[in-house]
């Protein structure tokens, strides 16, 4: 395991009091490290909205964030059972008669997972969501690893509140809810932008994080402006990105 990614990595997720923090990035950059770091393919994270219902916040893959969705459509999962119990799961074996949660097995098995683990995002009796490894490999992450995975989730649950200042689950959920919007309009603005250069959803997603980043805008408003049609052409031509 890289130790400076590591060290780097909970300082970027207790980083949470900057002026320009941005909720959508920093749930990307967790499952985007949880996959760096740990023996995962793909991860997800899934938030509760503002009546408690699960949603799909992130995802280091469109196919993991297919089958984040898959499990909210279907009512089962393992990663839906997690955020309900607030207990880690550990979900293998997705072929055979005796399987559990038949349909997201089934899918899960397509989309080229052999095992999942689930991990709450919790701070004390308060579960805002699970972050979710998805894995090829058969049987249950090693438990080092697992630790460490879900003090990646501890530290992001404990940016998201103290980022917020809140106290009481109401705010949080409100505050939650404006993030899990701002992904639709991300996720409308990848499609354009997929669909006009002719590459996948992912590459779309990267271009659109990259650009904001390299702009110092925010990836909300720049996803916004694409998708309205305030930038006419993306990403601008270098002439115009330097003026």
């Amino acid at each position: 395991m890289d130790t400076d990614l590591l060290s780097d990595t909970f300082v970027d997720l207790a980083d949470t009091m900057v002026a320009d923090f941005d909720v959508i990035d920093f749930l990307h950059m967790l499952t985007d490290r949880s996959v760096a770091l740990l023996a995962a393919s793909a991860a997800g994270v899934m938030l509760a909205d503002a009546r408690g219902e699960l949603r799909v916040a992130a995802a280091s893959s469109e196919e993991a964030g297919l089958l984040e969705l898959f499990q909210v459509q279907n009512d089962q999962g393992p990663c839906l059972d997690c955020f309900r119990t607030g207990r880690a799961v550990t979900a293998t074996g997705f072929t055979g008669p005796a399987r559990r949660w038949p349909r997201f097995a089934e899918a899960a098995a397509q989309a080229g997972f052999a095992s999942v683990e689930a991990l709450p995002m919790r701070l004390r009796d308060q579960v805002i969501g699970a972050l979710n490894l998805f894995r090829a490999e058969p049987g249950p992450l090693d438990p080092a690893d697992l630790r460490i995975a879900q003090a990646l989730a501890d530290v992001a649950t404990i940016g998201l509140l103290h980022e917020r200042n809140v106290r009481r689950r109401e705010t949080v959920a409100e505050q939650l809810q404006a993030a899990l919007n701002s992904r639709v309009i991300i996720e409308q603005a990848k499609g354009k932008l997929a669909e006009r250069r002719g590459i996948d959803m992912d590459r779309a997603f990267t271009m659109l994080r990259e650009y904001a980043r390299n702009t110092n805008q925010r990836l909300t408003d720049v996803a916004r402006d694409f998708v309205t049609g305030a930038t006419a052409e993306f990403p601008p031509p270098a002439r115009q990105q330097h003026r």
